[in-house]
Parts: C-alpha cells; sequence; structure tokens
C-alpha cells in the first residue's frame, strides 16, 4: 500500500508525533460502535506480530494483517484545513471524511 499526503498533512501528522517515536496505524475500531467499524489513525509505538508495515517515509504507516483486505493499493489522507480530522479516500472509496488521530503509544497512555 502507498499513502500520499500532501504538505499540509505532512505537517499535522509531525505535530501529533510531539517529538516522540511512532508509527501511524489504519485501523477499523469495530468496539462499542454496533456497524462495521469507524476508520481511526492510530499512533503506536511499532508494529505488532500480526501487522504489515508499508510506508517508511516520511512516517511509518501500518496495518494489521487482518484488515489489510478492507483498504486500497493507494490511499490518500487529507488534512481538514479548519478542523483537527482527516479524510481518507482512494481512487474507488471515501474511507472517512472525519478521520481522528488517538494515540496509543506507552508514554501517551502513562
Amino acid at each position: 500500500m502507498q499513502v500520499q499526503l500532501d504538505a499540509l498533512t505532512t505537517e499535522r501528522l509531525q505535530a501529533s508525533l510531539a517529538g516522540q517515536p511512532g508509527a501511524f496505524k489504519m485501523f477499523y475500531d469495530t468496539e462499542d460502535c454496533g456497524c462495521n467499524g469507524v476508520l481511526v489513525l492510530q499512533i503506536v509505538d511499532g508494529p505488532n506480530a500480526t501487522d504489515i508495515v508499508y510506508e517508511q517515509e516520511p512516517f511509518t504507516f501500518i496495518v494489521d494483517r487482518q484488515q489489510e483486505s478492507l483498504f486500497d493499493k493507494v490511499m490518500r489522507i487529507q488534512a481538514e484545513v479548519n478542523y483537527p480530522s482527516y479524510k481518507v479516500t482512494s481512487d474507488s472509496t471515501l474511507y472517512g471524511s472525519n478521520v481522528r488521530i488517538r494515540d496509543k503509544r506507552q508514554q501517551a497512555v502513562q
């Protein structure tokens, strides 16, 4: 999978890391939503054993092996100009227009 970012998105994702190491995990959260899931971008310490690493520069993007089929080969993430959320699309699908970042890193949990 390739993840395309514009300049504003790159700037906002960098700010989300707050100078700490981390990877962005594209994840369909199905817990307590009563639907097929809600796409979230999680900041995690690194990949789990079941994760696949897709991009390394400028950020590491990972997807759980079980959710890989839910995403297209080329994904686009665009920061909303006036709101702290993102739009995630591909050539064929709008995955979400109000996607938030959830920091799941160990230091963020403490």
